[in-house]
């Protein structure tokens, strides 16, 4: 019969053996992002499992974030652009998602969030707002120029004149890369994760990350932090300078991140989830990218309506405001322990 248990520190190589045959399972479903999360943010974390005969035949990460600001909910997987149920049957899935639920209830959750890249067609309320966007990448940098649409061509070698200059490494460039992304956050008016995130995800994954920093002279104008899963090197976060926008270091960026992943062997590139039709979602699909849907489920205690935990929501608007009003150094202190309460 089915069973669903709540993984061990002992179930890890099963779990992580599962996934290699899974085409559905994504980076963030791996056992070592449990340590990254435990890590970085100190919550609670049910890996659910569901075992048939011995056998693992599907499995759940969630995590359990609670806090007065944003209330209590489990998700899967929060602070990342995937999670959801990977399952081999219809009827691990059913037992996973239904002990999820109980696991929502159990602890008082205001609700459970299910992240997709797939319609798996569960009995859930489901929200299509936000896609990823791939593209196919190669070795050849002439071959993925032409690949390019003509005004991004003009534009990558636009930058190619002013005089950056892109460095891949790992740690060494993690102060560069987090002061950059810290500027940015908070012109965005977003809180900043915390330096020792970035650096535990660098000490669970070392050889699966980089860092890439764009330098005008000794300057670093632009950074991304890069994960890479099978064949697949993804940019859950970059950022530039704004001030240096004219001179287009984020396409200089962005071009030199799709030749390293061709350098790397890797055949797709994955520029990261957006909102369909944000500023966004219109700068990656220039690079020639196609949209992966994002089917992200809700169980709701007491039936009520979908969440709405993101900064389109108006009433986070004067926030963001002050946010962005904020010396960065203040951003860099404050931030990690609010934006460890979102999802």
């Amino acid at each position: 019969m089915m069973r669903v248990l709540t993984a061990a520190q002992d179930d890890a190589v099963r779990w992580d053996r599962f996934l290699d045959g899974q085409p559905s399972a994504s980076n963030y479903h791996r056992w070592g992002w449990r340590r990254v999360v435990e890590s970085s943010f100190s919550w609670p974390t049910y890996y659910l499992l569901a075992e048939e005969d011995g056998a693992v035949r599907g499995v759940l990460p969630l995590v359990w974030q609670k806090s007065w600001m944003f209330g209590s909910f489990l998700s899967s997987m929060p602070f990342f652009n995937f999670g959801g149920v990977v399952a081999e049957t219809p009827a691990a899935e059913r037992a996973l998602v239904e002990e999820a639920v109980r696991l929502a209830q159990q602890l008082n959750a205001d609700h459970l969030e299910l992240r997709h890249r797939h319609d798996c067609r569960l009995p859930l309320p489901v929200k299509t707002g936000k896609v990823a966007v791939v593209r196919q990448v190669c070795a050849d940098p002439e071959q993925l120029l032409r690949s390019l649409d003509k005004k991004v061509r003009a534009d990558v070698r636009k930058s190619q004149k002013a005089g950056f200059i892109a460095e891949f490494g790992g740690d060494e460039f993690l102060e560069d890369f987090y002061r950059v992304f810290a500027i940015n956050m908070r012109d965005l008016g977003t809180p900043v994760y915390s330096r020792s995130f970035f650096h535990e995800i660098r000490r669970v994954f070392p050889d699966d990350t980089w860092i890439c920093r764009v330098r005008l002279g000794h300057e670093t104008v632009a950074a991304a932090f890069l994960s890479g899963f099978r064949q697949t090197l993804e940019v859950p976060w970059a950022a530039s300078i704004h001030k240096y926008l004219p001179l287009k270091p984020n396409m200089f960026l962005y071009w030199n991140l799709l030749c390293f992943a061709g350098q790397k062997g890797c055949q797709m590139f994955d520029f990261g989830r957006s909102t369909v039709g944000s500023g966004t979602h219109k700068f990656k699909m220039q690079w020639g990218g196609e949209e992966v849907p994002m089917y992200w489920h809700y169980w709701v205690r007491g039936g009520a309506g979908l969440p709405e935990v993101n900064p389109h929501n108006p009433k986070y608007r004067l926030a963001i405001w002050a946010w962005q009003k904020l010396p960065v150094w203040v951003t860099r202190r404050i931030g990690p322990p609010i934006v460890r309460c979102l999802p």
